[in-house]
């Protein structure tokens, strides 16, 4: 099952193999020390407590991860035990995630304690692998963590040369002689099949790959024999990255961390202008930007701007980035510096030129479309708000509601609102969200109200019109619920309420003997 790679992808395996007792370790203060004994990290499997992690001391006393620890204190009775804490050591792994974004926007995580990066095109820019492989893990030792790492043309291959013969460069098309000799555990496959393996004597994965691939799939099946053929490079998987690969990205390294916003601001200016540059060629705007900032002590930043128009100029982005920077409740804090700042759009579109006139009436959506996106980075996209008129004659579903960035005037097609003839309106505008209950006096069977108690509040009514009569839309829900009587009611002192009885006295409501079964009332609106 030898054969040569069958792309020219590159992976990077990146192994944290005590990124529990790491964890912990970064907690601690300096004033603390290192733990007198060793220090492992603990959880429950199968009925019985064994070994997560342990760290170096533990580590060269004999201790690994799977050992039971009835054994582990037998061999050092005063262990320094934790309990697993699995939330936070996947938050801490997400976090390392976004860091080696610096590397490649490709990042995926690989079980509990491991990355994949394709690092396909990116080497170049830290003079080639060996010095990406280099900065990579000699950024994270400063961080405090044990890390393990290798590259190859394949992600599965990446990975067992991480935890079995860690800064290996695997050539292209080496794969197969690079993890030939290296056990079968190392490809995290299932222990059954490990110790299947084992006993049938093919303790390494060159024992495994000189048996043919049938046999093997009819013992082992498979999916065992697809591994085997990725680790080998006989075959590929893609990886699946946490985020998708932005549209455009432009990047500043910095020699010495900057930390203030007259720094800061102009190089995202500058990351704007090469941005744009690059989206203009092929006649693209941006819908969405993220600014990332990566801090020097290993903590990630982000902020995102949304636009409602493409992005097409230097001055629209320094705009919605000042007015989100403004509006930030946690201040963008640097720390000691941020060494690297990245401008990326992730959503792009399609921009069609337009020539600009005298009249100055003529781009009023798009004068309009700048003041939404304004008031979003300020605010936030969920606060600025359009609505668009919908096929139904229920109040509730008459209009819909959408953020104005996602659905921009100029670009969005909808059904025109219904010409308003009457005076005063039939409806208000703002509606109660839900309708709130009323405690009514008025004539059964379809009475207007008499007087109501709201809020704590009796109103007596002076005049009141109506029934509009509303059914409910049966064809949307199994339950299309009451027939409502809405009433545009006036009390004694001028103020307008929007009123409905919900049900049908006697027919969708039944009257009792004791009083009971009246149909209820609720104020679902008011007129200005």
């Amino acid at each position: 099952m030898r054969a040569a790679s069958v792309n020219r992808r590159r992976i990077l395996g990146l192994w944290l193999p005590r990124l529990p007792t790491d964890r912990i370790e970064r907690l601690s203060s300096p004033r603390d020390g290192s733990p007198a004994e060793p220090r492992v990290v603990v959880a429950k499997r199968d009925n019985a407590l064994v070994l997560v992690a342990c760290d170096a001391r533990a580590a060269q006393g004999g201790l690994t991860p799977g050992m039971p620890l009835a054994t582990a204190r037998a061999m050092h009775p005063s262990l320094d035990v934790i309990e697993h804490d699995a939330v936070a050591d996947a938050a801490l792994l997400s976090a390392i995630a976004d860091w080696c974004d610096r590397f490649t926007p490709l990042v995926a995580l690989d079980g509990d304690d491991g990355l994949c990066l394709d690092i396909t095109g990116c080497a170049h820019l830290f003079g080639d692998e060996q010095g990406l492989l280099t900065a990579l893990l000699q950024g994270l030792q400063r961080q405090g963590f044990a890390a393990r790492a290798a590259i190859a043309g394949t992600a599965v291959a990446a990975r067992a040369l991480s935890r079995g013969a860690p800064r290996t460069i695997v050539p292209p098309g080496g794969e197969a002689e690079a993890v030939a000799p290296l056990p079968v555990a190392v490809l995290g496959v299932d222990p059954g099949i490990v110790r299947g393996l084992r006993r049938a004597g093919l303790v390494t994965i060159g024992d495994v790959l000189a048996r043919q691939p049938s046999e093997l799939a009819a013992r082992f099946g498979a999916d065992f024999v697809a591994v085997l053929r990725q680790a080998s490079g006989a075959d590929d998987a893609p990886i699946s990255p946490r985020r998708p690969a932005p549209d455009y990205v432009v990047d500043k390294r910095f020699a010495e961390p900057v930390a203030t916003l007259e720094v800061i601001m102009p190089t995202l200016l500058a990351l704007a202008r090469l941005l744009i540059a690059a989206m203009e060629k092929s006649g693209k705007g941006a819908r969405q930007l993220l600014a990332s900032f990566f801090r020097s002590d290993g903590a990630v930043r982000t902020i995102m701007v949304e636009a409602g128009q493409p992005v097409t100029r230097t001055e629209m982005v320094e705009r919605l980035f000042a007015e989100k920077l403004d509006a930030l409740a946690d201040p963008l804090d640097p720390g000691f510096g941020f060494d690297l700042i990245r401008l990326a759009a992730s959503h792009t579109v399609l921009v069609d030129a337009a020539q600009r006139g005298f009249d100055s009436t003529a781009h009023q959506a798009e004068d309009v479309a700048a003041l939404a996106d304004t008031l979003s980075a300020r605010l936030g996209a969920r606060r600025v708000l359009r609505y668009l008129p919908q096929d139904s004659h229920l109040p509730e579903r008459a209009a819909l509601a959408v953020p104005v960035q996602h659905c921009p005037p100029q670009t969005c097609h909808e059904t025109p609102w219904p010409g308003r003839a009457d005076e005063p309106p039939l409806r208000p505008l703002r509606l109660l969200q839900p309708p709130e209950p009323v405690e009514v006096l008025a004539e059964v069977p379809d009475g207007p109200p008499a007087q109501f108690t709201w809020r704590r509040v009796t109103h007596r009514i002076a005049r009141a019109e109506g029934p509009e009569r509303i059914a409910m839309e049966w064809w949307r829900a199994s339950e299309p619920g009451l027939t409502r009587d809405y009433f545009r009611i006036e009390d004694e002192v001028g103020a307008r309420f929007w009123l409905y009885r919900d049900g049908l006295y006697g027919r969708e409501v039944l009257p009792s003997a004791d009083g009971h079964g009246q149909p209820r009332w609720y104020v679902h609106g008011l007129f200005a």
